[in-house]
Parts: structure tokens; sequence; C-alpha cells
């Protein structure tokens, strides 16, 4: 690393010398003018000379400052590139090459301008050069769907593609965490979005004094994680954001509104609110319900009962996924591992709980 800093620095130093020249260049007509120095050759040699030492010094001086400032801006830029999602750094270099191509084409035009003809090409390249970037992240989308449909065979996958609407995420189901399981799965289809809105509220809850928030923060924030690196998933950050509105879930089901989107959640005052409006929602907690096994009065099962029930002689035990099973008579079987025989279910909308009779008992009945 010292051997590069002295190349540098002599590399620095150099230009400082041509500097210098180049001033010497430009200010030799204005020595002879104030002196009768003109076709003197001692006089130019001795001035160009003091020009390139005077240059070159002051560069060598200036290097050590010049070196470090240059790392710092170089190590910000890669610092704040790597937030910005590859796809818009591509789409905004697109939009500066042709924004620059505009600009260029009409720079000998505008060079021709009187007065102010010298600076238009600059001032052309800047504006047109950043208008052209700005755009392109912009309407990254548009140019995304734009490319696409000039694919070849891009008409037959129309349809099957207009069928995959982005997909929402509001906080709740962030922090439940069980999405990347559900994204892994393949059941859902389609790009996952996550309002800036939406990052905003997680960073809070995991930068809270309360330890189960900032956990619960924190365990959201690793999920997306997840998702992004590990899933062969489309996840995109839209900021978009709505000043009028104040809470998360108005500005989630405007948002779902625009992009013709379904929210991704398992919180039921959400849920409500969405659907009065027209939005789409999938609810995790109606998804977990559908998939949990059917359990028919009749059936025999083995559980392990774990603790008392509300009612007198009453056992409970939990299956895998949960559901709680209320065993009568079982109170003295509590710490056993015991078949029992299913007397009925009841669905609520906490979820579904399940009432048996230790299998023995109801044999000697």
């Amino acid at each position: 690393m010292k051997v590069v800093r002295k190349l540098v620095r002599v590399v620095i130093t150099a230009i400082g010398g041509i500097i210098g020249y180049q001033l010497f260049v430009y200010g030799w007509p204005f020595i002879t003018t104030v002196g009768s120095f003109e076709g003197n050759v001692v006089v130019y040699g001795g001035t160009m000379a003091v020009g390139i030492l005077s240059g070159g010094s002051i560069a060598f001086l200036l290097s050590p400052s010049i070196i470090n400032g240059s790392l710092s801006v170089i190590q910000w830029s890669e610092a704040w590139l790597q937030k910005i999602p590859v796809y818009d750094v591509i789409t905004g270099a697109l939009g500066l090459i042709v924004g620059l191509i505009i600009a260029n084409l009409l720079g000998f035009p505008l060079s021709r301008v009187p007065f102010i003809g010298f600076v238009l090409p600059l001032v052309a390249n800047l504006g047109l050069g950043y208008l052209g970037m700005i755009l392109a992240v912009k309407r990254k989308e548009e140019i995304h769907q734009l490319i696409h449909s000039l694919r070849p065979g891009r008409e037959k996958a129309a349809p099957a593609e207009a069928k995959s609407e982005p997909k929402i995420l509001d906080t709740s189901v962030i922090i439940d965490g069980r999405i990347a399981d559900i994204c892994k799965s393949g059941f859902i289809e389609g790009d996952l979005i996550i309002p800036g809105f939406v990052l905003e509220e997680l960073r809070h809850i995991a930068d809270s004094s309360d330890l189960l928030k900032r956990n619960r923060g924190r365990r959201g924030l690793d999920i997306l994680n997840k998702i992004q690196k590990e899933l062969e998933f489309q996840v995109q950050i839209n900021e978009t954001d709505y000043d009028d509105i104040a809470e998360v879930d108005s500005k989630l089901v405007r948002l779902a509104q625009e992009m013709k989107g379904k929210i991704l959640t398992n919180d039921f005052n959400l849920n409500k609110v969405a659907e009065l409006q027209g939005v789409t929602v999938l609810n995790i907690n109606e998804l977990a319900n559908a998939v949990k096994p059917v359990v028919l009065p009749g059936e025999e099962m083995l559980v392990h009962l774990i603790k008392n029930g509300k009612e007198a002689g009453q056992g409970v035990a939990y299956l895998d996924d949960g559901t709680m099973i209320v065993v009568d008579g079982g109170k003295r079987h509590i710490g056993k591992s015991i078949e029992v025989l299913v007397t009925s279910v009841l669905q609520t909308a906490a979820g579904r709980m399940i009432f048996a009779k230790p299998k023995a008992e109801e044999r000697a009945l």
C-alpha cells in the first residue's frame, strides 16, 4: 500500500508540474508585455523551470491531503452504492448514457449561441445526464416491462405473468417470520414489495428501548435479508410515501390500490379494512389454518398432556402445529403420552380446538 501511495504521489507531482508549465505558457505573453524579455531564451527557460518546479512542489505538498480525501470519497461511494440495488445502478447508468448522448448531439448547436455558447454544452451535459439518470430510476418498472415485452415469445407468456400481482408486505408479517418459509415453498409468485414506510417502522422497532420489541424488529430485518439473499425472489424497496396519511395500514391500502397488488399480512384489522376498500389480502394466519390436517370425530391419536384444562378433570395437549386438544378426564395423565379418541372439533376465529377422551376409558364404557 505504501508503494502505491508513493507512486500516486509521484503522478500527482508530475501533474502539478504540467499544470505549472501550462500556466507558464499562458503567462509568457503577459511577462513580455511588462518587460523586454521577448526572445530572451535564458529568461524564457528560467521562467519555464520556475513554473514547473512551483507547480510540482505545490502538488507534492498537497498530495497527502489529495490522496486521503480521494480515499475517503471512494470509501463513501462504495458504502453508498452497496445500499442501492444493482438493478437501480444499472438502470441509472443507462439513463445517464442516454442523457449524455443527447447532450452531445445538442453540443455543437448550443456552442454557436453568442456570448454564452462556450458554457452551454457543459450545462447540457450536466443537466441532461442527471435528468436521464433520475428518470430512468424513477421509471425503472416501466423500462423493465418494456424490455421484457420486446423479448421473443413474450406474447404467449404475458397472460400468465398478468396473474402474478406484486405482493406488498406489512410489518407484522415480516416480524412473524413464516413468510420466508412460504416463499421457499414456492406457493407465492410475483415480486415482493417492501414499502419504505414499513421498513422505517421496522427500523424504529429494532431500535426500541424495549428488549422484546427490539428483538422482534431485528428478527424482521433478518427475515428480509434471508428472503433477499437466500431465496430466488425479486425484493423491491418502494419509496412511495403519502404525507397526507398518518397510519401505516392506510398507506399500505393506498399503495396496493395504486400498484394493483395484494397485501401480505397476519393483522386481522388490516385484513378487514383492506377488504372493505377492495384490496385483496393474503392472510398468513388463514393460510396456516387452511393447511392444518383435518381431524374428524372418532379418529384416534397419540398426544402428550402437559397441563390442566379450565374445567375440572381436563388435561390439555398440543399438536405440532399448535392446535389445542382438550382431553376430558385427562388430568391424571398429565406428563404422559396417551392415546385419545376425538369427540368433537370446534373452529373459532382464533384457530381450531379439538375435544377428546382417553381411549382406554372409551373402551371401558
